[in-house]
């Protein structure tokens, strides 16, 4: 059984990220964000900026607390490759490249969350 402290630990830097990124596609203002999507060639780019602020703020709270902890993981770990492949995909950029890398070791990390649980400190360990 992993170290539940660790665990906490892994939870709240995994989730400070995406909590961090929602807030602040959200505050910036979600038009900004859709125009970046909209250049990406998303069709609706408004209903994906706001869908991408509901999984990385409603996800990154779930992770962080601990709650249905295996569901939003697996759920981030696909968005993160998701976003890697549709907005990172560009090799020719080392920042890109960075940001492909980045996005692919998330995943893992939330895959590796899904697999082991939230630990002990979570509401989902307060539950069983």
């Amino acid at each position: 059984m992993p170290n539940s402290t660790l665990v906490l630990v892994a939870r709240v830097f995994l989730a400070l990220l995406f909590i961090a990124g929602g807030y602040g596609k959200l505050a910036g203002g979600p038009a900004g964000f859709a125009g970046y999507l909209g250049s990406l060639g998303f069709p609706a780019p408004l209903l994906f900026a706001w869908a991408t602020i509901a999984v990385e703020l409603i996800g990154g709270i779930f992770v962080l607390v601990g709650f249905q902890t295996r569901l939003a993981a697996y759920a981030l770990a696909a968005f993160c490759v998701a976003s890697a492949v549709v907005a990172h995909f560009d090799f020719a950029d080392q920042n890109q490249m960075t940001q492909f890398l980045k996005n692919l070791g998330l995943a893992g990390g939330f895959l590796l969350l899904a697999a082991t649980g939230p630990g002990t400190l979570s509401v989902d360990g307060r539950r069983r």
